[in-house]
């Protein structure tokens, strides 16, 4: 019934009774797939995509690669597991390339952000450098294009006039 993950990550707002009807099942199966899918750690929760530029809410976001050395037993976990624990850092994922840690963090402005990575974040033992990104306009996340505003992109990628 992975089906039902396709769908919830599509729309997580759907009802077991929604989806139940959408794969030909009965809603009990699906309550119980869902549960199980919560129990087992494969759905980990569930939450609105805002587009906070929408809002009268100030609020950045900062892309920062982390270069860091891994420590002795546990690799990269630890370190991660420290940068995780911040209540500014919204994800953590450990990438392949010139970077060890991709971490997104958010906060009320740019300023905010940088005092976070100078004071918390590169002072974290086993950091060796940080490289900090801000998020100008968001387009598109989670699959959701944000800003409808733009001119329709045409099959070749160009919404440039011919």
């Amino acid at each position: 019934m992975e089906q039902i993950l396709e769908l919830l990550q599509d729309e997580a707002k759907l009802s077991a009774n929604q989806l139940a009807v959408m794969l030909g099942e009965t809603e009990e199966n699906v309550r119980k797939a869902i549960a199980r899918y919560e129990r087992e750690g494969v759905i980990n929760g569930y939450h609105a995509l805002i587009n906070w530029e929408r809002t009268e809410t100030q609020k950045a976001t900062a892309l920062i690669e982390l270069r860091v050395s891994p420590q002795k037993d546990t690799g990269f976990d630890e370190i991660a597991g420290r940068v995780m624990n911040f209540p500014e850092v919204e994800s953590v994922y450990l990438m392949s390339g010139g970077y060890d840690l991709a971490v997104t963090v958010a906060g009320r402005t740019m300023q905010d952000i940088a005092m976070f990575v100078s004071k918390r974040l590169a002072t974290i033992d086993g950091v060796l450098s940080t490289a900090t990104h801000f998020v100008l306009t968001k387009y598109k996340d989670g699959g959701v294009i944000f800003n409808s505003d733009y001119e329709e992109i045409d099959e070749r990628g160009s919404n440039l006039c011919d």
